[in-house]
């Protein structure tokens, strides 16, 4: 059956989380130190994972589902996972393209150790793969993730793109004042690779707490500044998916942005997440969650498990309200829900 929050958006789409852990620094995610990383006891097994992925595509015909962390491929033996998920079969009977095949799965990474696994990752089934990069200068690359690692980086992408996964996208979050001089850099680098590149707003997560509306670089001014230098058509309305797409109009290509402050996309969200200790959030910006690791670890089925999560979709909210006095900061930061 279909799972139908109150606003008749049809959930779709699982991010899973998979590590609170992370080998970056990142300014807009992470504390330069004192993080407490969550004890590996509190962290789902690969087992869990599974169980809980498998009640969400067999019970609520979910046809996609993305890996995120913290930094993903810091979980040890990564690929095992992935060809556990890769196995997991659409119902036929689903209202979805992929009825009778597989999940559609990706993942979201820094790239930074991709080198080393990629081509195992795609063996197991991975599809489809997002690379964050938020600019191409080492020195600002180390002011903004606090590591000197833009050349594994780089690396990743091209390891990423000769083991063949179809799409890369790389992720660039924008931030006045930061590096927004370098939005037709990245549009640039990644025409010149063939991949896609989504320019992300900077949103009110970052575990400092110092989020500011005059941080954000909208999408307009960013497709401004691209358009400026290679003309742009905007591609047909995205639905359920969170990026506004443009065509490059000499044939090289497309480019996105994720307006998740200027044009949020809440109207047609579609997914719902899991964090890496079992919590379920119906958004990003949720002040809410779900103890479904209580539920495993209690012996709780597959049916009582898939109640609980009906329940959960039965609060998702209209929207995030970012921007307005409502607004409320979820206690988690980035990389303790799952980007």
């Amino acid at each position: 059956m279909e799972l139908i929050d109150p606003f008749g958006r049809t959930v779709r789409d699982l991010r899973i989380s998979i590590t609170d852990r992370c080998n970056f620094r990142c300014t807009y995610c992470m504390p330069a130190e004192g993080m407490k990383w969550l004890p590996r006891t509190e962290v789902l097994s690969y087992e869990e994972l599974h169980r809980l992925a498998s009640i969400c595509v067999n019970h609520f015909d979910v046809d996609g589902i993305r890996l995120t962390g913290g930094e993903p491929t810091m979980r040890a033996h990564l690929p095992v996972l992935v060809q556990k998920l890769a196995g997991l079969i659409v119902p036929a009977t689903a209202n979805s393209p992929r009825a009778g095949k597989p999940i559609d799965l990706a993942i979201t990474t820094n790239g930074a150790t991709l080198r080393l696994i990629a081509q195992e990752l795609r063996e197991a089934g991975l599809e489809r793969i997002n690379i964050s990069i938020d600019t191409l200068k080492r020195e600002r690359f180390y002011e903004m993730t606090r590591r000197d690692e833009l050349e594994h980086v780089l690396d990743g992408i091209d390891a990423a793109i000769a083991a063949g996964f179809s799409p890369v996208k790389l992720n660039a979050v924008v931030q006045r004042g930061i590096n927004e001089d370098e939005i037709v850099d990245l549009a640039t680098f990644g025409r010149n690779k063939g991949i896609e590149v989504r320019f992300i707003e900077f949103m009110p997560l970052d575990a400092q707490g110092t989020w500011e509306n005059n941080q954000v670089v909208g999408q307009d001014e960013i497709v401004a500044a691209i358009a400026a230098v290679y003309p742009l058509e905007l591609m047909p309305a995205r639905g359920a998916a969170p990026a506004d797409r443009w065509r490059y109009l000499d044939g090289k290509g497309t480019v996105g942005v994720i307006p998740s402050v200027t044009k949020p996309f809440c109207g047609d969200c579609d997914r719902v997440r899991l964090t890496a200790d079992g919590q379920f959030r119906t958004c990003l910006f949720s002040t809410n969650e779900f103890d479904l690791r209580a539920m495993l670890r209690e012996g709780a089925s597959d049916d009582a498990i898939a109640a609980e999560i009906k329940r959960a979709v039965g609060t998702k909210w209209a929207g995030h309200n970012i921007g307005n006095v409502t607004f409320v900061r979820p206690r988690r930061s980035m990389s303790q829900i799952g980007g």
